[in-house]
């Protein structure tokens, strides 16, 4: 079974920011998903657009897949994976001395699409 990947890490958003997104596409067509992605308001949304575009690059590039290329619409999304990335951690000052810590979060975000044939 062939799935093509695509990988975007240290994304500078929350993965809990892109998960609401992800849960949204995941097991539909890739040219639907697009599609959707679109006109989400989310900034997450096209960061994940960004990953599909490139996993449906992979898909279609012969040189990676034997000679063979295959179709945007014979795609579907199947894997979708957002995990925590590593934090900037900065120190806010507080009243009395006190100083809180601001965990500025990234992500890891991952595609994986399979064709029709093969599910």
């Amino acid at each position: 079974m062939s799935q093509f990947n695509a990988y975007h890490k240290n994304a500078r958003i929350s993965a809990q920011k892109v998960r609401l997104v992800a849960n949204m596409v995941r097991g539909m067509y890739a040219d639907e998903a697009l599609d959707t992605l679109k006109y989400q308001p989310q900034r997450g949304a096209r960061m994940l657009e960004k990953v599909i575009k490139s996993a449906v690059g992979n898909a279609q590039d012969p040189d990676q897949n034997n000679g063979r290329g295959y179709k945007i619409e014979d795609l579907v999304v199947t894997d979708v994976r957002v995990d925590g990335g590593p934090m900037f951690k900065r120190i806010r000052p507080r009243a009395r001395g006190m100083a809180f810590m601001i965990k500025k979060r990234s992500s890891h975000i991952r595609v994986g699409l399979t064709h029709i044939d093969e599910i």
